[in-house]
């Protein structure tokens, strides 16, 4: 009976020393892998996919992963808040490593849609509403002049903020830019008046005043502008009144 109890007790001692040893053995494979990560999988090329305002040397530089950095050491979202704070251009940043010693950025960029005003300047703005840079003039080609908007402390990097009593306006002037890209319209709109209180005023093609309800589906209206587009002669300018549900109304320019 003695001798039983003597055995159990020495498979139990045995049983948790086997158990401490694989213990030990992980902890010690876990040890010599990070070792082997630390030492052997550094940073030898940074390839940039996706670049065009930017050089790829400016994304990198940007980045601040240099050469001989650890790859799995990179701090992924550190380094993407990094390029968006140095480069107000870029919209989406994806970091991923290529193994053996490669690391890949791929970045998306924001395109400019208008130019508002604020400060004692006027600011280039993307769709979203991100300040882009600051714009020479109220006048850039290419991109649709906001009246009647007034930006509060713009910076670059930052997205637009108004006055409460303008925050009706802003999202009206967003939904629009966005459905100006849309409909691929960008190059026939000149200008946006947002001085109104119901209705936004669009200079389109340089030839017609468009008037359209401030809270309106843009998407919609816009495709009904372009169907009626379709339908004008190259010479005819005026007014076109898209601000009822059921009328189109294009009143010409006489003289």
């Amino acid at each position: 009976m003695a001798s039983r109890r003597s055995n159990k007790r020495k498979r139990r001692r045995r049983g948790r020393f086997g158990f401490l040893y694989k213990l030990l053995s992980l902890a010690i494979i876990l040890v010599v892998v990070a070792a082997g990560c630390v030492v052997f999988f550094r940073v030898e090329e940074i390839t940039v996919e996706g670049e065009g305002r930017y050089t790829a040397q400016e994304i990198i530089d940007a980045s601040g992963v240099e050469l001989g950095d650890n790859l799995f050491l990179v701090n992924r979202a550190g380094t993407a808040q990094r390029i968006y704070t140095a480069l107000s251009y870029v919209d989406n940043v994806s970091i991923r490593p290529a193994l053996p010693d490669g690391l890949v950025i791929r970045i998306t960029e924001r395109s400019p849609a208008a130019v508002v005003q604020g400060g004692e300047g006027w600011w280039i703005i993307d769709k979203k509403g991100m300040i882009l840079e600051q714009a020479p003039s109220g006048t850039v080609e290419g991109l649709a002049r906001v009246t009647g908007l007034t930006v509060l402390l713009p910076a670059v990097g930052t997205r637009v903020t108004v006055e409460d009593a303008d925050a009706l306006r802003l999202e009206s002037l967003l939904a629009l830019l966005q459905a100006i890209e849309t409909w691929d319209m960008a190059a026939q709109v000149s200008e946006v008046d947002l001085t109104a209180a119901a209705d936004l005023l669009m200079t389109y093609d340089g030839r017609f005043t468009v008037r359209i309800p401030m809270n309106a589906d843009f998407n919609w209206k816009l495709r009904t502008l372009d169907g009626v587009m379709r339908e004008l002669q190259p010479n005819e300018s005026g007014t076109i009144d898209l601000t009822r549900e059921d009328e189109v109304r294009v009143i010409p320019n006489y003289g």
